[in-house]
């Protein structure tokens, strides 16, 4: 039908000539321009779809996670949140101080006294456990590898867990723990295996758990 070719047609050349897409464009204010950010700075970001750490002064953006990512972390959460002791809580990411850097971690095990206090960001002083789900890209593999884990180790977290859904074998899950010299693997499992470790409280999983649909 006539009616449909219209709907259906693309604009031509000359259309996009005099009707050019806007340029991107800022949805908040940044703070002044300065050498480096502080963590009152990165505070002040409003809550946007776009991850936004600090990490050595300058803000480093991550795209939102793809849809297995967020089920993973809403799974490992409830399987923690189950085995949490009173005096713990469980949340899916947060603000995370630690030292002079701001990070978001996919999941955060903390003292409940600091949890329930009405921050709106949580010291690492405060904190168990943190999770980082590993995202696909090569930025995002140097940050959950390379990056993160001595940051974290440097604020004292005393574990830091890493699920790795890519490759073979996958899922994968990585528990470290506070050494002498940063962290020490702890235990790992794959899919398929069971992984038992005291975070201090244990918990114990299959990590198959974490992708896949329920049966």
């Amino acid at each position: 039908m006539e009616g449909d070719e219209t709907m259906t047609a693309l604009p031509d050349d000359g259309w996009l000539c005099a009707h050019p897409p806007p340029g991107r464009v800022r949805l908040f204010s940044m703070p002044s321009a300065r050498d480096q950010y502080t963590v009152e700075d990165w505070l002040k970001l409003p809550e946007i779809e776009e991850r936004i750490e600090l990490v050595d002064g300058s803000f480093l953006v991550s795209p939102m996670p793809g849809y297995d990512h967020a089920i993973a972390a809403k799974r490992l959460l409830s399987i923690l949140d189950d085995a949490r002791p009173q005096d713990c809580e469980v949340v899916e990411t947060g603000n995370l101080q630690v030292g002079e850097d701001g990070l978001i971690p996919d999941i955060v095990v903390g003292r409940s006294e600091a949890m329930l206090s009405g921050v709106t960001r949580l010291s690492s002083s405060s904190v168990t456990c943190v999770v980082e789900i590993v995202s696909p890209g090569l930025g995002a593999r140097r940050r959950h590898y390379d990056m993160k884990p001595p940051k974290y180790a440097a604020g004292g977290i005393p574990f830091f867990m890493r699920v790795e859904l890519q490759g073979d074998p996958a899922p994968r899950v990585e528990v470290f723990r506070l050494g002498a010299h940063g962290y020490e693997l702890l235990a790992e499992a794959k899919a398929g295996d069971t992984l038992t470790v005291d975070l201090p409280f244990r918990i114990a999983f299959d990590p198959a758990a974490l992708t896949g649909s329920r049966r």
